[in-house]
């Protein structure tokens, strides 16, 4: 027993020195690479976008910046730091070559130094933010000029960063606002929902939502699909598996079984607690999905498809169907139970990410709330 747990140690330890070489020969290979578009880029002509342009591309970039100051020395301090690091840089000496870089080009970022002749920072900053609002301002500014710098702000600048700058200062600069950045712009996209073509299993981000074309979607979040035979196939949808999270096991209904619309149907499980779905149709139950019951972790890739759980024999197909929706109403629908529920959260005190929602986020709930939202969203 003893040298098993020293084996164990052992290939932890291996396991672990192995990850930490790898990484470090991945580090070194990327900077190699990096010096070497450092190097060349900087040979390249690129006058005929921009006078003073001079411009470093890397693969796998962080972010694409443009730097504008009057002072050669301090763009090839940006340049020279920022490149190593990962980030695409383009560097220009007035403020009339950067708004012409920013109509043409796409950044996440805008550096403007704050006094240059002819263009100054402040009139950077507003003009960037009137062309392209999507891009951040950063104002590069010295002791004697924070007051102004701060004042930029008021015209839409994310930041400003003072000079002379170290380049760890710069590097930890630039990451903390990359990080802002991402989080703002997280903030804004408003959870999406696509139509899908029936058989895409591909995942979307954990924000967004899929409807395959052609399955209708009931009020309580149960998916339909039907043949000409009047054989209906019916799943949970991908608003309520997101949010359920990870499922144990489903309870599912008895063959032969007559179920009305609105009656419960199945039942899916998650550790001690259970969620009942209710049937979108008036039907029988003809089939049910033994491949799923021994691969629940399928649902996982995609709650359509294959994936269904039963299947409906529905005489009165053409009035049963009124009910549901299909296309752009099923669109609307998941939009409108979208908003609903970031509002909910909001009013409960959710906090700055209110608007985010997460895979699985019913699981991590207490009790009484994981009911309460069940109640709201999937009792219908």
């Amino acid at each position: 027993m003893p040298l098993l747990i020293i084996a164990v140690i052992l290939f932890v330890i291996a396991d672990v020195l192995i990850r930490h070489f790898t990484k470090q020969i991945r580090e070194q290979k990327e900077r190699k690479e990096r010096e070497t578009a450092l190097a060349v880029s900087l040979n390249l002509d690129f006058t005929r976008e921009s006078k003073t342009l001079k411009r470093v591309e890397v693969e796998n970039q962080k972010a694409k910046i443009l730097c504008v100051d009057d002072e050669p020395v301090i763009l090839d301090s940006f340049r020279k730091i920022l490149v190593l690091d990962g980030y695409c840089v383009d560097t220009v000496e007035t403020g009339q070559e950067a708004l012409g870089l920013i109509q043409s080009r796409n950044y996440d970022f805008v550096f403007t130094d704050l006094k240059m002749p002819q263009m100054d920072g402040v009139d950077v900053t507003k003009s960037v933010k009137h062309l392209r609002p999507d891009i951040d301002v950063v104002i590069i500014t010295g002791f004697a000029t924070v007051e102004t710098a701060v004042e930029c702000m008021k015209y839409g600048a994310m930041d400003y960063v003072q000079k002379p700058f170290t380049e760890d200062e710069l590097l930890e600069f630039v990451k903390r606002i990359l990080i802002k950045r991402q989080e703002r712009i997280q903030k804004q996209l408003k959870p999406k929902v696509h139509i899908t073509h029936l058989g895409e299993s591909k995942r979307f981000k954990t924000y967004e939502f899929a409807i395959p074309g052609g399955v209708f979607i009931s009020p309580g979040h149960c998916w339909a699909s039907m043949d000409q035979n009047g054989a209906v196939k019916v799943g949970i949808d991908d608003f309520a598996k997101k949010l359920i999270g990870k499922i144990d096991s489903i309870d599912f209904p008895n063959l032969g079984m007559n179920v009305s619309s609105g009656q419960p149907l199945f039942t899916i499980k998650q550790g001690t607690r259970n969620v009942t779905f209710n049937s979108p149709l008036k039907g029988k139950v003809i089939k049910i999905n033994l491949p799923l019951k021994s691969d629940i972790e399928s649902l996982d890739i995609t709650p359509y498809e294959s994936n269904w759980i039963c299947i409906l024999d529905v005489e009165d197909i053409d009035n049963e169907i009124k009910n549901l929706n299909i296309g752009k109403s099923a669109v609307s629908y998941f939009q409108d139970d979208i908003d609903r529920l970031i509002s909910i959260r909001k009013k409960s005190g959710a906090g700055t990410k209110a608007d985010e929602l997460q895979e699985g986020e019913f699981g991590k709930l207490g009790d009484t709330e994981f009911y309460s939202m069940v109640s709201e969203f999937f009792k219908k």
